[in-house]
């Protein structure tokens, strides 16, 4: 039997539990005939218009308005003008708030990543938001604004990751200036090669309970 696309009661709850439990669970995407699987392995949450580091904070404005919609929607925006991000919206519609995939374990479709990547190393291949983005094709004019809950690209049951194999950090490369540098919505698989970030995965913050941020 085929895995089951995670629904949209499973965004439909506060960031952080979302972005602990996608850890484990499968990233698909097709891309000209072509399908990359790979095992969630590092996420960020991004809680609201609240958290400085949201893109939210700003308000709703045509580029963040996917960060608006529907549980389950599709976020995916450009940084330094080269780098995708793919981001699962969360909460009730209306909520600003994502969770950022942040590097996942590639499963299949290796041949396709390799080509789409040009690395020497397998560990290269999707161990960021960025490489994950281009390992699976993944770019906004073809999937920002869909859904991960049906479609060309989905989100699908995975084995459970247990409390003990992961850690909680702070974000990675947050802007000192904007503040919410030290919170800790960051969850990662310990030990797992494809996490990114490595040298800042050392400054462990707890396991795997989820963290929650302050509100206002």
């Amino acid at each position: 039997m085929a895995p089951r696309a995670l629904g949209a009661d499973f965004y439909d709850r506060d960031t952080e539990h979302v972005a602990r439990e996608l850890l484990g669970a499968v990233l698909e995407c097709t891309v000209r005939g072509v399908t990359c699987r790979g095992r969630i392995v590092e996420t960020e949450a991004y809680v609201g218009e609240h958290d400085p580091a949201c893109h939210a904070s700003v308000g709703r404005t045509a580029r963040t308005a996917g960060l608006f919609g529907p549980p389950g929607s599709a976020y995916v925006y450009l940084i330094y003008g080269m780098y995708w991000c793919a981001n699962a919206v969360t909460r009730a519609d209306g909520l600003a708030s994502a969770v950022l995939l942040r590097a996942v374990e590639p499963l299949d479709g290796l041949a396709a990543m390799r080509r789409r990547r040009g690395v020497a190393r397998d560990v290269d291949l999707t161990s960021g938001p960025g490489r994950l983005c281009d390992a699976f094709a993944i770019t906004g004019p073809r999937f920002h604004g869909g859904s991960f809950l049906e479609g060309a690209m989905r989100i699908v049951e995975g084995a459970p990751i247990p409390d003990a194999a992961v850690a909680v950090t702070p974000r990675v490369g947050i802007n000192p200036s904007n503040g919410g540098v030290d919170w800790p919505l960051r969850w990662v698989v310990r030990d797992n090669p494809y996490v990114s970030a490595r040298a800042d995965t050392r400054r462990w913050l707890g396991v795997a309970p989820p963290r929650r941020a302050k509100r206002s």
